[in-house]
């Protein structure tokens, strides 16, 4: 019986869908900070962000650009909050999908995203 139930598992494991914690659907930001997004708490804690850390986000066509990442209550789990001109430069709209990497800036103080 349990040969059977392993047999299951492996003619369907192609079909399971993985858990991918780092792509998240894109919302328009309320700040106008163009260096900045905002996540969630619980999501930041999923992903082992804290306030004020740099991230890489990715977008469509190999398009990548550095934020500061803030948590704010209002966003759901698995939305992020970008503003305009962060968008444009990642080529996504909303409701698209971003990846979100942990980015370490080595010798940064300052940070502008600036249009394209």
């Amino acid at each position: 019986m349990a040969d059977h139930s392993k047999q299951d598992d492996l003619e369907t494991a192609i079909l399971r869908t993985k858990p991918r914690p780092n792509r998240l659907l894109v919302e328009d930001a309320i700040n106008e900070d163009n260096s900045v997004v905002s996540l969630s708490q619980p999501k930041m804690d999923e992903l082992q962000l804290f306030r004020g850390d740099t991230v890489l986000i990715k977008g469509k066509r190999r398009k990548e650009t550095v934020c500061i990442v803030l948590s704010d209550d209002t966003v759901s789990n698995e939305k992020i909050r970008i503003n305009r001109c962060v968008r444009n430069n990642l080529r996504v709209r909303l409701g698209d999908i971003v990846r979100l990497v942990k980015y370490s800036c080595p010798h940064h103080s300052h940070m502008h995203v600036l249009d394209t």
